[in-house]
């Protein structure tokens, strides 16, 4: 059985599913915290999410406002200080999945979540690298979750703040990054990998109801598609009512009417 659902929700459920059970994720604030605490409250009850802060073992009631929320420390398996966060655990190779958001994105999965527009003279000034750059460059693989517009799906970046697969090809190789990189971007729309040997984004898969030329028309640069595109499997209604309810205590603790 399945309800209605919304764009939103099929993108954080498509992201959810992107998570196995026991592995490490090191999570970003908004929809990837989103995603991954579905994810756990679903089909990966034993993943392991990490925050910049250092709670370690998070397991929220409710969706933390930022990394220095309390719900994190208090529901965690313990807390470490964040020096010990990036160098022994995101250094030391023990984060399997990074997990980030992003205000622009360019076809090779770099990302930008510093300034839009000129760095000295911006339009907007977002909240900045955080831990991004770390998490991109040295987890095990990267998935990134955002909404799919023209002003996301950039042909250039404003400002590069998390190296993604940099020019294509072997670029992270050759610039010493030990991470994966972007295995992954998720969207309201669809569900975009690199192509092996170019690093290329390139569509995989199309959520139900949504047509290529849709999704070319908001993308900033001339998308590929794959030979073998697929179709987004709908949410079921139990992934939909976790979902919801989360949202639900979340707006409810926070005094607000959506997340």
């Amino acid at each position: 059985m399945t309800m209605d659902y919304s764009a939103d929700e099929i993108m954080t459920v498509s992201a959810a599913r992107m998570l196995r059970n026991r592995t490490v994720c090191f999570v970003g604030i908004g929809l990837p915290s989103k995603a991954a605490n579905l994810a756990r409250l679903t089909h990966a009850p034993e993943l392991v999410l990490i925050y910049e802060s250092g709670p370690i073992g998070a397991k929220p009631f409710i969706l933390p406002l930022s990394i220095g929320d309390g719900e994190l420390c208090t529901t965690a398996d313990t807390t470490v200080s964040t020096a010990e966060i990036f160098t022994f655990w995101l250094q030391g190779g023990k984060i399997d999945v990074g997990f980030l958001g992003a205000a622009q994105i360019d076809r090779f999965a770099n990302i930008n979540t510093t300034v839009i527009g000129d760095y000295d003279r911006p339009v907007v000034r977002l909240p900045g690298a955080g831990g991004a750059p770390e998490i991109a460059g040295s987890a095990g693989e990267v998935f990134i979750v955002l909404r799919q517009t023209l002003k996301t799906f950039v042909e250039r970046l404003d400002f590069v703040t998390s190296v993604g697969h940099g020019e294509g090809g072997g670029y992270r190789r050759r610039n010493g990054l030990t991470g994966g990189g972007p295995a992954a971007v998720i969207t309201d729309l669809g569900i975009l990998r690199p192509d092996p040997s170019s690093k290329e984004l390139t569509l995989t898969s199309i959520h139900p109801g949504v047509t290529i030329h849709e999704i070319r028309a908001v993308t900033g640069w001339l998308l590929r598609v794959s030979s073998n595109l697929e179709i987004t499997p709908t949410p079921t209604s139990e992934e939909l009512s976790v979902l919801r309810d989360l949202e639900q205590r979340t707006a409810a603790a926070h005094g607000v009417t959506s997340v």
